[in-house]
Order: C-alpha cells, then sequence, then structure tokens
C-alpha cells in the first residue's frame, strides 16, 4: 500500500537543468561558427607576427609592377639608387637603414632628404635587410617606393616631337624601344646608357617585356630618375604611328645592311630598336625599320649584350648630333 501524500509536498519525477550544466546557455552558444585560425585572433602571437611581417614586406617602379589589379611596391636598394630616387623626389614611403650603417656623405644625404620630406626611417639589421632585398646588395639601405607610372608610347613620343618643333629642346628626340628584352638589368643599363647621351626615353611593350623592378632601378644607378620609361601598348602598332609623326626607326642587328659609322639618320628624330641576344629583332620589327644597322665587331665575337650595343650607338648618334 503508497505511502499517503503529505499536504504541500512536491514531488519531482524528473531532474530539471542545473547551474553548471551547460544547459541554461545551450542556445547561446549555437552559430558562433568554427574557431578563427590563429592569425586571425588579435590576441594570438601569431596574429601578431603576421602583421610585423606585412609591415616589413614590400607590397613592385620607381620600381614596381601591378599584379591581379593590386599595386605590388619594391624596393630601390643601394646608397647611389637611393639617394637618386631621392634626389628626383620620387614618391617613398620607409627607408630601410642598417642599425649598424658605416655613415658617408650619401647616407647622410639621404637621411637628412627623409628627415624633411618626412619619410619614416625604420632601423634593420643586416639580416632583415638581406631578406628583404632577396640578398642583394644594399649597402645597408633600402626604400620602399610605390609602383612605377609609366608613361604612355605614343603621347610621350608625340610631346618630345612637338617640344622639338617648337624648339623647346635643342636636338632631335632620341627613343630607345626595346623588343623581348626581359631582363631586368639590361633595362637599367640602357636607361643609364640613355642618360649619358641625351636619350629622351625608352619604350617597352606591354606584354612579354622587362618592366622596371628595384634590379633596373639598382643597375640604373639612379638614372630611371631622370629618363621615363614608357609602354606601348603593342610595340609594332607604336612604331607605325611614330612613323607617321617623323621619326625615323633603325633596328640593331649583326646582319645589317648599314653600318654604324656610316648612319646618315642620326641627325634626324629617331628611335633606335634593340632586340634580346641571341633571338634579336621579331620579324615583324624588321619589318617597321627604316634600316636595319650593325656595328661592326672582332669575327672571334658573335654578338654584343643588348645593353652594351645600345650604349655604342647611342655614343656615336650623340657624336654626330655634335658635329652637325
Amino acid at each position: 500500500m503508497p505511502a499517503p501524500k503529505r499536504p504541500g509536498a512536491i514531488r519531482k519525477n524528473k531532474k530539471g537543468p542545473l547551474v553548471g550544466t551547460g544547459g541554461h546557455g545551450r542556445k547561446a552558444l549555437e552559430g558562433r561558427g568554427p574557431t578563427p585560425k590563429a592569425e586571425d585572433r588579435p590576441y594570438h602571437k601569431a596574429h601578431k607576427m603576421k602583421k610585423a611581417a606585412e609591415r616589413r614586406q614590400p607590397s613592385g617602379g620607381r620600381a614596381a609592377s601591378r599584379t591581379r589589379g593590386k599595386v605590388q611596391e619594391d624596393l630601390v636598394t643601394g646608397r647611389n639608387s637611393v639617394v637618386e630616387a631621392l634626389r628626383a623626389d620620387i614618391p617613398a614611403k620607409a627607408l630601410y637603414a642598417a642599425s649598424k650603417i658605416d655613415v658617408d656623405d650619401r647616407v647622410r644625404e639621404i637621411l637628412q632628404i627623409c628627415a624633411e620630406r618626412g619619410i619614416t626611417i625604420l632601423e634593420a639589421s643586416k639580416s632583415e635587410l638581406d631578406r628583404l632585398t632577396s640578398d642583394a646588395v644594399h649597402q645597408g639601405v633600402a626604400l620602399q617606393v610605390p609602383a612605377y607610372e609609366y608613361e604612355d608610347a605614343v603621347e610621350t613620343a608625340r610631346r618630345l616631337m612637338t617640344q622639338w618643333e617648337k624648339r623647346h629642346i635643342r636636338r632631335p628626340p632620341l627613343l630607345i624601344a626595346l623588343d623581348g628584352i626581359t631582363d631586368p638589368r639590361n633595362l637599367g643599363a640602357i636607361i643609364r646608357s640613355a642618360s649619358a647621351f641625351s636619350g629622351n626615353a625608352v619604350i617597352v611593350p606591354e606584354r612579354r617585356s622587362v618592366g622596371v623592378t628595384a634590379s633596373a632601378w639598382k643597375t640604373s644607378a639612379g638614372a630611371a630618375a631622370r629618363v621615363p620609361v614608357a609602354k606601348a601598348a603593342n610595340l609594332n602598332r607604336a612604331l607605325e604611328e611614330l612613323k607617321g609623326m617623323g621619326y625615323f626607326v633603325i633596328g640593331l642587328d649583326g646582319d645589317g645592311d648599314v653600318q654604324l659609322p656610316g648612319l646618315e639618320l642620326a641627325t634626324e628624330p629617331l628611335v633606335i630598336v634593340v632586340g634580346a641576344e641571341g633571338k634579336g629583332l621579331s620579324r615583324l620589327v624588321t619589318e617597321n625599320c627604316d634600316q636595319v644597322v650593325s656595328i661592326p665587331i672582332d669575327s672571334a665575337m658573335e654578338s654584343l649584350n643588348a645593353s652594351m650595343a645600345v650604349g655604342i650607338t647611342l655614343y656615336e648618334v650623340s657624336r654626330r648630333r655634335a658635329g652637325s
């Protein structure tokens, strides 16, 4: 016989949720998603390391390139290149300087210009500079610069021709066009020669061609701050337009029908086209040339480096113009 129920007694057949079991907060836990990665948690060490790396890492010249629509920044390295870039008032974001740098006149000028222009100076160890510059010879300084802003080849040529016709510049325009050259050191050396022998601009194709990178900047020894590099969407079409403006186009090739010492077109508005060593000029570019010029060399030497061939040609053009 069951025990009689006492008045007012409460009997529970099941236990309800108890404090501490999580039952009360179960709904609050729903919808928070997976745990974020360590590098995405602001309080985590991995996140801080990621942010520090992003600040140090240059994001392409005037040394840069564009990748997938995003501006890629680059580093100008070496004391001569950095001081020339700063003298030319190239927009700079930051200067990386070695913590125990051997200070000379160039370094003093670099630090002074950075201080005057409010450019951030970041101290870095040699190992950090080596890593940032991919082990380039940086001489203790590296300048972070925004992407190189290329001029339009046709517009540049037209502007120079107009300036010459109005006698705003003394000598006929002198341009150097690159056909299939992909080595940035060649580009840098050509820019340097152009600066030395009164070249007005360098033209590079939009595709399958070298651009102004940190390596080109360094090889130019700062001349990239003085000689603009312009891009042509299509080199052959650009050459045709330039010929229509009054330019003469000469191509450099070992089998040319005119030797450099007999170049009568030297005193005219001129475009010198050079191809890659080994491949030479492309067929279509050769067809667009008014003359194909060869440089006499010893028979034991098969060909000249592209930048060397341009330098020799520019010297001869400059010499003939000085005597005209």
